[in-house]
């Protein structure tokens, strides 16, 4: 089994992370965690280290559990949501987790939302946490 976790360091997708690491341990799953990025000039320095810390910290805690886990942080100038689809479908992956966070319905429709799009488009399940 595969799990793909769509991860920014924020603390629903912590709480996504250890869903996800509770589940790999019940299913011996392999364990992807993705950051999405658009690319180019968009992102800054501290960005783009603040996302490397962010992977690092979330391989070390799914190999805490003995549980295999390769990090990607994304810059292939797609949204979060269609790097999220996108991924699993290119590695088969058989469940994705996410985090979700409260927006109201004005940042909704100016920003959309990366988990209504995954949820939506994605090929397997897809879990969300608070």
């Amino acid at each position: 089994m595969k799990i793909l976790v769509g991860y920014n360091g924020s603390e629903a997708a912590k709480a996504a992370l250890s869903l996800a690491r509770d589940h790999a341990k019940t299913h011996n799953a392999m364990v992807y965690v993705i950051t999405s990025m658009e690319g180019g000039s968009k992102e800054t320095t501290n960005e783009i280290q603040k996302a490397e810390q962010d992977l690092k910290f979330a391989k070390s805690f799914i190999e805490e559990d003995g549980i295999k886990c390769d990090t990607y942080q994304l810059a292939r100038g797609l949204t979060p949501g269609e790097d999220i689809v996108n991924f699993a479908d290119e590695n088969n992956v058989d469940h994705i987790f996410m985090g979700i966070e409260k927006k109201s319905k004005a940042q909704k429709l100016l920003l959309g939302s990366t988990a209504q799009y995954v949820i939506l488009k994605a090929n397997c399940p897809v879990t969300t946490k608070k």
